[in-house]
Parts: structure tokens; sequence; C-alpha cells
């Protein structure tokens, strides 16, 4: 299997990192964060306008750049090492992937492309824990479309998102609804969350959509979306945990006891290997689950959770040491490496702990 890029998607990551560098460097980023809307329009704006990442999934025919999992996973791994707060993964992922196997979306494709349309995918809910299916939240059929009712718990991007995805029980079937933010009927309870971000606790009471809002149906349309959305927050963690373990070196480096740099401790020097291990196991694990988004789902579900366990434990191994050796600095904002820990906690357990998709993974094998 070949695991080099080509020259399109080197100079893909390059662009994206030299202009993340100018413009969402971590000071800018903090600030962003820390605003009262959460997130950078005008960031958002140029990564439309000026790079035209917003579309990578988008077909060439809706104004996309007609790209593929590869191309995004090389996106994801640049956005996740600056720490990225806009809702990339939410709408050029995930929301331009369930839109593009719809068919006929044209135009809200358009719209993700240009970067007037920001999505939010609806889909945990409080009692259901990582299941991917909704349960609590039902469509029912009206005379002139849906009515939705219903709860959905950390909804990711929800404050600041013009449509919502929203998976609910359509005539007893697993389906997924494109809404309008500004529908009747939704409430929203927002918070930040520890990795910089904005995200709601949502209720939906009697909204009325129309039929059209109706983008998928089955189960299977659903997990396929989920291990798209983990695959691509999998390349995400490796920028996360690649910019921990660069400034972890190049601390180790400064800082001296005893007169000399404890990064020539041999101790120190055999943790930081450790930490490198975890980072190429993830690696080759993403590449993995990447590659088989296209492959039957048994097999694309089985590539996708056995890679959400190794990052999860490189995300845990890389951070927690990473922390350790910055010393007590390493936990105070002043200090990158305490945001990119919060956010690799955070991916951790976002669409399913490393416990949950073990268990996905045993059961997917004992029905092989």
């Amino acid at each position: 299997m070949d695991f080099t890029f080509t020259d399109d998607q080197r100079q893909l990551r390059d662009a994206l990192r030299g202009y993340l560098a100018r413009n969402n460097g971590f000071p800018a980023r903090t600030a962003s964060a820390r605003s009262a809307s959460g997130w950078s329009e005008s960031l958002w704006r140029g990564l439309a306008d000026d790079l035209g990442i917003l579309g990578v999934l988008v077909a060439e025919a809706a104004g996309g750049a007609g790209g593929d999992a590869v191309d995004m996973m090389v996106v994801m791994e640049e956005l996740g090492a600056n720490l990225l707060v806009e809702p990339y993964l939410e709408t050029a992922v995930i929301g331009a992937s369930a839109l593009g196997a719809a068919g006929g979306r044209e135009a809200e494709l358009k719209a993700i492309a240009s970067g007037s349309m920001r999505v939010a995918f609806a889909w945990a809910e409080a009692e259901a824990r990582f299941d991917h299916m909704p349960y609590d939240s039902v469509a029912s059929r009206t005379a002139t479309g849906w009515r939705l009712d219903g709860a959905k718990a950390v909804v990711i991007a929800a404050p600041i998102a013009t449509h919502f995805l929203v998976t609910a029980r359509a005539d007893e079937e697993p389906a997924l609804f494109l809404v309008e933010a500004g529908a009747a009927g939704i409430s929203l309870t927002a918070f930040p969350t520890i990795d910089g971000r904005r995200a709601a606790d949502m209720r939906f009471d009697a909204v009325a959509i129309p039929e059209s809002a109706l983008v998928a149906r089955g189960a299977e349309a659903i997990e396929r979306l989920c291990d798209i959305a983990t695959a691509m927050l999998g390349a995400e963690a490796l920028g996360v945990m690649r910019v921990m373990l660069d400034d972890t070196i190049a601390f180790t480096r400064e800082r001296r006891q005893f007169g000399q740099a404890i990064a020539t401790f041999q101790v120190l020097q055999h943790r930081m290997v450790d930490m490198y291990m975890q980072l190429e196991l993830a690696t080759s694990a993403v590449y993995r689950a990447v590659l088989s988004l296209d492959a039957a789902s048994a097999e694309r579900a089985r590539a996708v959770s056995a890679m959400k366990v190794t990052v999860a434990g490189a995300c845990r191994f890389i951070g927690q040491n990473a922390i350790q050796l910055h010393g007590g600095m390493g936990m105070t904002d002043e200090v990158a490496v305490s945001h990119y820990f919060r956010r690799a906690t955070v991916i951790e357990s976002e669409f399913g702990s490393a416990d949950w998709h073990r268990r996905r993974f045993a059961s997917l094998s004992r029905a092989a």
C-alpha cells in the first residue's frame, strides 16, 4: 500500500500550513475562541475564498474541488496542528459528505463551498451514550412534510450554525434531516467546551420542516457518515499530537537543569521516543481507516473503530507526557501545549470512546 502523497496533496498541505501560520497563529486562535461569537468569520471566509478548502469534498459541478478522502485527511491534519475552532469538520466533512451522498443537493453544496452555510451535526442523545442511532428524536409525517420532536446533547458548533443535520426516527427507521437554524420550535442551551469550541444542548418541539429536509434514510447511511467523521477526526488528532511532540522536544532542549539541557537526560529521551512511536502507530491506523472508507460496511467500521482506539490511546499518552515534561507551566493558558492537550482529551471520546469502539470492533468481528 502506497502512503506517498501526490505533488498536489503536498502543495495543498504547504499552502494551508502557510496560510494558517499567517492568519491563525496561537494568539489569533486564542482570541477567536475567547470572543463573544467563539469563531473568526474572516478566517472562515478566507478558507472559502482564498484557499477553497471548504469545498474539498464538493464536486466541481457544485463549485467545489472534487477531492477525495486522502485530500481531506491532509487538510484535517493541518487544521489539527492549528487548533481550528471553526466548524470545519461539521461543515466541510460531515455536511458535504451527507449532502453529496444524497444527490440533488447542489444548492446546499455550493453554499458549503462558498462558506455561507455552517453545519452542526445533531446526533448524540443524553441516554444513548455513543450509539449513533436516534432513540428519543422522532420525525412524524404531516400534510406538508415532517414534524420533528426530541432532544440532542453536546451539539458541537450549534450556536454558530446556519443549519443542523439531525438524526431522528422516521417511520420507525433512522433518518437524517437538514434543518434551518431559524426554524420555530428549536431551542438551544449554549456553552463553551474545554477545548475552546462552542456547543449546545438542543430541543426540537414540533418543528415543522418540509419534505425536502429528508437527506438520508437507514442505519447504514448514518453509520457511514459517523465513520467518515471519526476517520477525519483521527486525522485532526495527528496534527494535534505532532505539535505536542514537537513543542515538547523544543522545550526540553531549552530547559536546563544541573547545567545542561534536560533533553540530554536519557530517561527523557526514552520518553520522547515512546511518544514518537505512539504517533507513528496512530498515523498508520488513520491512513488505514481513511483508505477503508469506501470498503464494505463491516470492513470500514472495523478499520475506523480500530483507528479510534489507537488514536485515543496515543492522544492520552502523548498529551500526558507533554504536560509532564513541560512541568507546571504546561498547565497554564499561556503555553500552547495546554490547549493542545485539552483538544486531545476531547478527541479521545468524540464520536465514541476507546471502550465503546472496542466493543463495536468485537461485535463486528464476531458477526463476520
